[in-house]
């Protein structure tokens, strides 16, 4: 009980959560967006920890889930993830990826730390997208702790700091692994991504990219940068991320 009470009078930890907007992907042309347990996972894990959580986007605006990762879906291949499923039916949390507050109107010090989603959008709306990778380098720079997962990942292969340098320089990071890739490739019987984050990360110097094995849970914290491999890791590197923060 005294807990609760301590964590009730104390001020809750803030968590911008960034997930990718609606967009077309240039490969396959199908509808892209974020990847619902990337979204979903982490914001439970977060709030039962007692943190608030406001879900934003770079454009603002209503986001729209990967239909693969929909339990809805007639594919059946996300149906057994009922914490996703339990967030789109309720209106209270289903509301909350409408008209979300673009990353423009966000004020870094309003957060303890900011967590990107993962799916199909962000390999082609944040892997270019500046404005988003300089909101990532402030928050990294003021001391915030920076949570990212799956194909959000790609951000990283782009984000500067403010000395020019990469901000995964000298870190170890993970990401959607090029065994993944192939699996999801073979799965949908075409070639589905513009480019595999494994292989770009592996190019970059001083920097170690890591990988598990395909599909098993696997999060990575290095100080203040936390990252999940994919969408079996979104708990995990919300974990990490409260561990990072001191509870």
């Amino acid at each position: 009980m005294s807990a609760n009470i301590n964590r009730a009078s104390a001020q809750p930890k803030r968590i911008l959560l960034i997930a990718a907007n609606p967009a077309v992907s240039s490969v396959t042309k199908w509808p892209v967006g974020f990847w619902a347990a990337e979204l979903t996972h982490p914001y439970w894990t977060f709030v039962e920890a007692g943190y608030e959580v406001e879900v934003a986007s770079p454009a603002g605006g209503n986001l729209e889930v990967d239909s693969y990762s929909d339990p809805r879906d007639a594919s059946g291949y996300s149906a057994h993830d009922f914490l996703s499923l339990g967030f789109l039916l309720s209106p209270q949390h289903a509301a909350l990826l409408e008209n979300t507050r673009p990353i423009a109107e966000v004020a870094v010090s309003d957060y303890d730390g900011v967590f990107l989603a993962g799916g199909q959008s962000p390999m082609f709306t944040f892997i270019d997208n500046e404005p988003l990778h300089r909101l990532v380098a402030d928050f990294y720079e003021a001391s915030k702790v920076v949570g990212v997962v799956c194909h959000a990942t790609c951000v990283l292969l782009r984000t500067r700091l403010s000395d020019g340098s990469l901000l995964v320089k000298g870190k170890t990071w993970t990401g959607f692994a090029n065994s993944e890739e192939a699996f999801a490739d073979s799965f949908v019987g075409m070639r589905i991504q513009p480019f595999w984050i494994e292989d770009e990360a592996r190019k970059l110097e001083e920097t170690n990219f890591v990988v598990d094995a395909r599909f098993r849970e696997f999060a990575v914290r290095d100080g203040r940068l936390v990252t999940g491999q994919q969408q079996y890791s979104g708990a995990a590197a919300a974990r990490l991320m409260i561990a990072a923060l001191g509870v």
